[in-house]
């Protein structure tokens, strides 16, 4: 499918309509797991508004912009303000990341494809399943089309990074993207034991040039505490998946472990990672991640540290406060997107981590956040997941757009 450009009178009117035709669908899962609410989907059901047809206002607002060390741009300081919404009526969106053209490629997880986006832009990426899906990839649940990631180098190669639910594992496979096309899949990471929940999925290059891999205990508490085990990790490989000499355990791709379902992935100026992990009922947790260490899970769940045996977080929240997905770090805070709690927070940052106190924002103003990422123009870039669990409103689910001021 090419691009197809919408002009409005208005940021939030809706284009002219453009056909992906894709199918819909989303199953509900155990309430434990994915930020569940009291207005869940039914299990087995269609979630209302999943039919919609994708969408891309045109006249987004352009928030200010800092320039980052090397010229990059990054988020403006500052707290969110109102959002603007770039594309709509997106079936269970997932991953997201931003293409160096200005546009972000966007992860459908129960139709297991990957859609093209940005202001007045839509475009279906095709890949070599069939229809152009994403082949191997079998959702249900929790599972699907999950994380997706660019190589530190995409400008020179060109290769793209998924994570998504097989068969018999989650794993992460290699493609070249050229053209609207995702081809050449080569799998550099599997054996990631999946269940209907905890099955992490995010995944995201770190400074150095390592891809780090968020991986759920998959309904086995015990397998987060063994540093052989894949499930309940964060994950360290290289861009071709093997395991780099320095990872705390020889031979193994476990950075860290001790995790229930980290979903959320980011790194400070200092090259500090910093993930949020869901909690089961009592507390979820912003941790500072350190090679090798233990976080607890299933044996603390929030604050304390197990008398000096786990790594503590150095945030939480209730889980009916935030029950955080994805994360984006700025020069100056953390934010985190919560889908239960159905808000953005802000947390402070200082040279030390991750400090003050949490700021909430967006709350009962869109819903489940699922992912946040720093958009091309410095602003904010959302996508909401009230197609799954939630309480689809129309229009929804959407990627939008809030400035920071």
């Amino acid at each position: 499918m090419s691009p197809t450009t919408h002009r409005s009178a208005h940021p939030r009117a809706a284009g002219a309509l453009v056909a992906l035709l894709l199918a819909a669908g989303c199953t509900a899962g155990p309430a434990t797991g994915d930020g569940a609410t009291g207005g869940a989907t039914p299990t087995g059901t269609s979630a209302a508004g999943s039919s919609a047809t994708p969408t891309t206002p045109a006249g987004t607002a352009a928030p200010s912009t800092t320039t980052a060390p090397g010229g990059a741009t990054a988020a403006a300081v500052g707290v969110p303000g109102e959002p603007v919404d770039v594309t709509t009526g997106l079936d269970v969106p997932w991953g997201l990341v931003v293409l160096p053209d200005g546009t972000a490629l966007v992860t459908l997880r129960d139709q297991a494809r990957v859609v093209r986006t940005g202001p007045g832009v839509l475009a279906q990426v095709a890949a070599t399943g069939e229809g152009g899906a994403v082949e191997g990839v079998v959702p249900g649940g929790e599972g699907g089309l999950l994380g997706i990631a660019l190589s530190p180098r995409f400008a020179e190669d060109g290769q793209v990074f998924l994570y998504f639910t097989a068969r018999d594992d989650n794993r992460v496979v290699r493609y070249t993207y050229a053209d609207d096309r995702l081809t050449d899949p080569r799998p550099i990471l599997t054996g990631i034991p999946k269940n209907s929940t905890h099955n992490g999925g995010r995944i995201a290059f770190g400074p150095d040039g390592m891809l780090y891999v968020g991986t759920g205990d998959a309904q086995q508490r015990g397998a987060a505490q063994d540093p052989r085990s894949l499930a309940g990790k964060v994950l360290r490989v290289t861009a071709d998946g093997a395991v780099p000499p320095d990872n705390p355990f020889a031979g193994s791709p476990t950075w860290s472990y001790g995790h229930r379902n980290p979903q959320g992935l980011g790194w400070d100026s200092t090259g500090r990672l910093i993930a949020a992990e869901f909690g089961q009922d009592a507390y979820d947790e912003l941790n500072v991640i350190r090679p090798g260490g233990n976080y607890g899970w299933p044996e603390v769940e929030g604050p304390g540290d197990g008398g000096g045996r786990f790594v503590a977080p150095v945030q939480t929240w209730s889980t009916s406060e935030a029950s955080p997905s994805g994360l984006t770090v700025t020069p100056d805070a953390v934010y985190v997107a919560g889908l239960r709690g159905e808000r953005l927070w802000r947390v402070p940052l200082n040279p030390d981590g991750p400090t003050g106190t949490p700021t909430a924002h967006l709350e009962d103003v869109l819903g489940r956040l699922r992912t946040v990422a720093v958009g091309p123009d410095g602003s904010l870039w959302l996508l909401t997941s009230n197609t799954f669990r939630g309480e689809p409103r129309v229009g929804d689910d959407r990627l939008v757009s809030v400035p920071l001021r």
